[in-house]
């Protein structure tokens, strides 16, 4: 019954700007440190970042320090990222999940960045 459902991804230009949402349900999810994952075409699943229950963030990728950024609203059980000053190398399918829960992964969300 945990369902996680990413939305928000689509075609951008390079430079440009785009805000993904992950709605959870079927578990206490203010109890639970949300992660943002993403998977290239023949890449890996990489992790981009966790915030945990308060709304800290933990740590973000290198890779994409300082032009993403991750938020949560508990009331609403939706954890967003920011993504700016979007590159084609964040091209990639973008998933999010709670730790320590198995089988909660969605089927993401595509985001392209091409010009």
């Amino acid at each position: 019954q945990v369902q996680l459902v990413e939305s928000g991804g689509g075609l951008v230009q390079p430079g440009g700007s785009l805000r993904l949402s992950c709605l959870a349900s079927g578990f206490s999810f203010s109890s639970y440190r949300m992660s943002w994952y993403r998977q290239a075409l023949g890449g890996v699943r990489e992790v981009l970042g966790t915030i945990n229950k308060n709304g800290v963030v933990e740590n973000y990728a290198d890779s994409v320090k300082g032009r993403f950024t991750i938020s949560r609203d508990n009331a609403k059980n939706t954890v967003y990222l920011q993504m700016n000053s979007l590159k084609p190398e964040d091209t990639a399918v973008y998933f999010c999940k709670a730790t320590n829960l198995p089988g909660s992964w969605g089927q993401g969300t595509q985001v392209t960045v091409s010009s």
